[in-house]
């Protein structure tokens, strides 16, 4: 386009004098110019709210990232303790059976009180009592009292507590009260309680 024709183009517009109503009317070359800059603007803020838009999905897939790398190593972590875990609760079951065996079951009881009965005349006790008393729910086990009565001397009761500890059943020994009698002998209550697993649960 040679200089002629450029003038031509802009013949009659006066910057300063802009009325949007006569548009029509305005020279081609202004009306070239406007409709390139309304292009620019209505392409440039599609291409800003497009890319926008695609930047927020892009931060949002970045985070989702991070969450599955996270979860990843939390899930890669736990499979790798998986056979340590398992073997840890084997040896829990196993561990909880030898406990189980220990605790006496309702037919072995009078064979409990038997033995405790065989340890004190052993150790030279005369037994006043020996009987069980009514048995307490808890919540996982059910505990069986057993309350004694004997008469000895110290060594005796000393040698009687000693063999009931060693009793492979679970037998734990409580509220015990001595009293004095005559010549030199003692006369010990004393309370002692097994446990049943309470297989009802």
């Amino acid at each position: 386009m040679n200089s002629n024709a450029f003038k031509q183009a802009f013949q009659g517009f006066d910057i300063n004098n802009v009325d949007f109503n006569q548009a029509g009317s305005w020279p081609i070359g202004v009306k070239i110019i406007v409709y390139l800059l309304v292009f620019v603007l209505v392409v440039g803020g599609g291409v800003h709210f497009m890319i926008k838009d695609k930047h927020v999905a892009v931060e949002r897939e970045i985070a989702k990232e991070r969450e599955l790398k996270d979860e990843y190593r939390t899930k890669a972590f736990q499979v790798a303790s998986l056979d340590a875990l398992r073997k840890q609760m084997a040896d829990v079951e196993n561990r909880f059976a030898e406990l189980l065996k220990q605790l006496p079951t309702d037919k072995e009881v009078p064979g409990l009180l038997e033995d405790i009965t065989e340890i004190g005349r052993a150790a030279g006790l005369e037994f006043d009592l020996i009987a069980l008393q009514p048995e307490r729910k808890e919540q996982f086990y059910v505990e069986l009292p057993i309350r004694i009565m004997v008469r000895g001397n110290y060594h005796q009761m000393g040698e009687f507590v000693s063999g009931v500890a060693a009793i492979k059943r679970i037998v734990t020994l409580h509220d015990f009260s001595l009293e004095p009698e005559e010549g030199g002998l003692l006369s010990m209550e004393i309370s002692a309680k097994t446990y049943r697993y309470d297989d009802t649960k």
